[in-house]
């Protein structure tokens, strides 16, 4: 790898929008690590960008276990920068459920993946970014965790994008005048195993603004909620 190549690190990145995010971060240029906790589909996924001609490796990374974590922050170090990052895994296993029938566990697994794991990964990865002065973090949100309109769906899901959206305030405030920035982004609803056949946007579509936020220039924002690579309310 090139001295002055950049490092992008994609988490989900064996399918959907992780995949879509991979392939464009590479076709600009990034030396892209493909991460996810199942190996085999993440390294069919990789194999599959390579034919491309892309310059994309793989890494399985559990963001659930903090071990796996720190495995990978070592593997960064190897590697020697981290440009961006993408908390892009997340699951969602409350689809249909009501806010009176989520139990504690289960609220607390959808938590465990979708905030606690991209918050450890920015704790992580920020000194990092800081000591070359250069970085971006995209937190993958929704608009179901808008609190100015309340989604009715999928509660835990919901809730667990309201608390990225609060762990991406806190992280861009922390990197208040480095060249760090930190945004949340929406997608859209995308036609992923996610999303299901019946949304509406591509794979292509919800991974565009993804990618800006990922690629932004020096100067740009930080500490906002985009969708279509424009702000939205919180």
């Amino acid at each position: 790898m090139a001295a002055d190549t950049r490092v992008a690190v994609v988490t989900g990145g064996n399918r959907g929008l992780g995949l879509e995010t991979c392939r464009q971060l590479a076709r600009l240029g990034y030396a892209v690590l493909l991460t996810s906790r199942d190996e085999k589909s993440g390294t069919a996924a990789v194999a599959e960008l390579k034919s491309q001609n892309l310059n994309v490796s793989y890494y399985r990374l559990d963001v659930t276990d903090p071990a796996s974590i720190g495995a990978l922050i070592e593997h960064i170090g190897k590697l020697g920068r981290i440009d961006a990052l993408v908390n892009n895994a997340a699951v969602l296993i409350d689809s249909g459920k009501s806010i009176f029938e989520i139990t504690t566990e289960l609220l607390e697994k959808t938590m465990r993946s979708n905030v606690y794991g991209p918050l450890e990964l920015c704790q992580r990865v920020v000194p990092l970014m800081r000591q070359r002065n250069y970085g971006r973090i995209v937190n993958v949100s929704s608009r179901g965790g808008q609190l100015s309109t309340i989604a009715n769906f999928a509660p835990a899901y919901c809730i667990s994008k309201t608390a990225l959206n609060a762990v991406t305030g806190h992280v861009a405030l922390a990197c208040k005048g480095t060249n760090v920035l930190v945004n949340s982004v929406c997608p859209g609803w995308v036609r992923t195993d996610m999303g299901g056949r019946d949304a509406p946007r591509t794979v292509e579509e919800g991974a565009d603004t993804i990618v800006w936020a990922a690629t932004l220039p020096d100067g740009g924002p930080s500490g906002g909620f985009f969708a279509d690579r424009a702000p939205i309310p919180w």
